[in-house]
């Protein structure tokens, strides 16, 4: 990195610190720390939503992900705008009539005290762990690629978010949110822009376009239906909607966010802003990762993007067989050079039996580069068994460090940063307020005074924070990481929405069924996470679907029993 690339990482980041503690220091009540004295309008809940949901793993793994597997993730957020208008007409209203701190204080009204408990400790679990997945995930291939340590990365991540949300709470998180929003989609949108602009000047912006669509990288929306398809219009509708339906209806970490608007409306269109503006913005940011495709297509990329990893294999016995695949490597380029300018060539013509032609070639010279990657990956892992032998994640961020001009490179790390920042701010700030309000004032110290529990929410945010340092720094990194954290959502928030939903449309269906149907619910999208195929959004259906039907059931039998007891 070159002194211009720092003076703009560390201005960014230290403004945005500074400008969280300033603009919310003197928080005096719980009320003011936790729900932000309901002042926020709704742009900037609309912005506070989005940046919550897109955490450094969103601008690190989607280009990556498009790279490897075309515009075709977009479709996981189909379900999203419908998720919004059914929130926005049916949820808010109910949250702020009962004047909730957190979306569980609601359950216990409905149900019990059990059945509250259970779904804050299902959430607290989940989300414990992603706090940790949203700062290592940045952590270790910024480390990576940049040379830092990774526990020293981790832990700068970490207290700069614990600094400004243990200072001023909910407010400190959607006020800053609005910066972070501004550097990473203007971060992001310069990128896009760079790469489009180094493509060879022989190929135009749709000469791009149409190489990406032959190359199978414009898959956008897929009809078809398979059960083991994590990716098409029937699981974006069906379980990206229960998937929305439950982050945003039911996470504490986003409905803090619109829990602080001033009214019902503004909270309403806070959340219709974001579901009008979400799918274009993943949209934009997959097909940047496309571009980053097409321009390696004219620009050799690297045999492995991770080339630490690669690098260490130089240092053992297994360097001439890694020197022989880069060579091999190398070699395929440039037949696939030549190959995809007579593709370029041949769709200019529209001539379909040259463009068939074509496309045949540069798919045979594809296949076999793929061939000589896995042969390097299983190297790698042979030479260096510790060694992540899965380099999605590295692709965009190997672009940005290689390519991009001094000072560009200093803001998209700063991209990175923001979005690490911004996200494990929202869900240090409610983990923190479901353990305070929830468990710790509903169960533990129940008469206490307000400063108390000010106290005590600062304290959490800061043992939170402590907990999610410590998780990233003994992970280890998962497949792709954007995939772990909405595994893990996927795994719990399907069993907390079929609780919300019984509570909100059931109400023939009591607190003591409802509390054993969710733990037999949450059994059963267990057993399909370790021993089925079932992809992962569906989990969010299935979850939901049995809390509803085993509590029905479990109702049936607890009420005949109940009326013979009183009969």
């Amino acid at each position: 990195m070159r002194l211009l690339d720092w003076i703009v990482l560390l201005g960014t980041l230290g403004f945005i610190v500074s400008y969280g503690v300033w603009k919310t220091r003197g928080s005096k009540d719980i009320e003011g720390y936790l729900k932000g004295d309901n002042s926020m309008k709704w742009w900037t809940i609309g912005l506070s939503i989005m940046a919550t949901q897109a955490s450094a793993i969103t601008f690190l793994s989607t280009p990556g992900q498009a790279y490897e597997d075309g515009m075709r993730f977009v479709q996981f957020y189909f379900g999203l705008p419908i998720a919004m208008v059914i929130i926005s007409i049916t949820v808010i209203p109910i949250f702020y009539r009962l004047k909730v701190y957190t979306a569980y204080e609601y359950l216990e009204s409905r149900f019990d005290l059990k059945t509250r408990s259970l779904a804050a400790l299902l959430f607290l679990v989940q989300r414990g762990l992603a706090a940790g997945i949203t700062i290592y995930a940045p952590a270790i291939i910024l480390s990576t690629i940049l040379g830092w340590n990774l526990t020293a990365t981790n832990l700068l991540i970490g207290i700069l978010v614990i600094i400004y949300t243990v200072s001023g709470g909910t407010k400190a998180v959607s006020v800053t949110q609005k910066q972070q929003m501004a550097v990473m989609m203007g971060g992001m949108l310069v990128a896009g822009f760079m790469v489009v602009r180094y493509l060879p000047e022989s190929v135009s912006f749709g000469d791009a376009v149409a190489v990406a669509g032959k190359m199978g990288k414009m898959n956008v929306v897929d009809f078809s239906f398979d059960w083991n398809d994590r990716y098409n219009f029937w699981s974006g509708m069906t379980g990206g909607l229960f998937l929305a339906l439950s982050y945003f209806g039911t996470d504490q970490s986003q409905v803090a966010r619109y829990l602080g608007g001033k009214s019902v409306g503004e909270s309403r269109l806070g959340l219709l802003f974001n579901g009008l503006l979400k799918i274009p913005m993943q949209f934009i940011i997959l097909f940047i990762g496309v571009m980053v495709f097409v321009f390696y297509q004219f620009n050799q990329p690297p045999l492995f993007f991770n080339e630490a990893a690669k690098d260490k294999v130089y240092a053992t016995e297994f360097a001439p067989e890694m020197e022989v695949l880069e060579e091999q490597h190398t070699t395929l380029f440039n037949q696939k050079q030549e190959a995809v300018h007579g593709l370029v060539a041949a769709l200019r013509t529209d001539d379909e039996t040259a463009i068939a032609a074509a496309q045949a070639e540069v798919q045979g010279i594809t296949d076999a580069s793929k061939a000589v990657r896995n042969d390097a990956k299983a190297l790698i892992a042979k030479a260096t068994p510790d060694a992540e032998t899965k380099d999605t994640d590295y692709v965009f961020i190997s672009f940005v460090m290689k390519y991009l001009p001094a000072g560009l490179v200093g803001l998209l790390l700063a991209v990175i940063f923001s979005a690490a920042m911004s996200s494990t701010a929202s869900e240090l700030n409610a983990l923190a307020s479901t353990t305070v309000v929830d468990i710790y004032k509903r169960s533990v110290k129940k008469e206490k005074d307000n400063f108390h529990y000010l106290r005590a929410s600062r304290v959490f945010t800061a043992a939170w924070g402590t907990l999610a340092i410590i998780f990233a720094t003994y992970a280890s990194l998962l497949d792709n990481l954007i995939q772990a954290v909405n595994i893990i959502g996927s795994i719990f928030y399907g069993t907390i929405l079929g609780i919300f939903l019984v509570a909100f449309y059931v109400k023939y269906i009591k607190g003591h069924a409802v509390f054993i149907a969710a733990l037999l619910a949450e059994a059963v999208v267990l057993y399909c996470h370790f021993y089925t195929d079932i992809a992962f959004l569906w989990f969010n259906v299935i979850g939901c679907v049995a809390v509803v039907v085993f509590g029905a059931i479990l109702q049936f039998f607890i009420g005949q029993k109940d009326e013979r007891l009183y009969a």
